[in-house]
């Protein structure tokens, strides 16, 4: 009974990783899709476009002194 719970913790101990990994990876892809039906698509056509040119310098005041 000892050696079989020995062989038992030892499987699980080296297969935590893994399921971790694979738990994860589950949950990851879970959350990529809950955040994608809450961000709507038309967020893109609301956004206003980025500049294509930007205005002239500003120069400093040169000091009198």
């Amino acid at each position: 009974m000892s050696a079989g719970m020995v062989v038992g913790t030892v499987t699980l101990y080296t297969r935590i990783p893994s399921i971790t990994k694979h738990y994860m990876g589950q949950l990851q892809a879970e959350l990529t899709k809950m955040v994608t039906d809450v961000v709507p698509v038309e967020i893109d056509e609301v956004m206003p476009e980025l500049p294509s040119a930007t205005g002239p310098a500003i120069e400093l005041p040169t000091s009198p002194f």
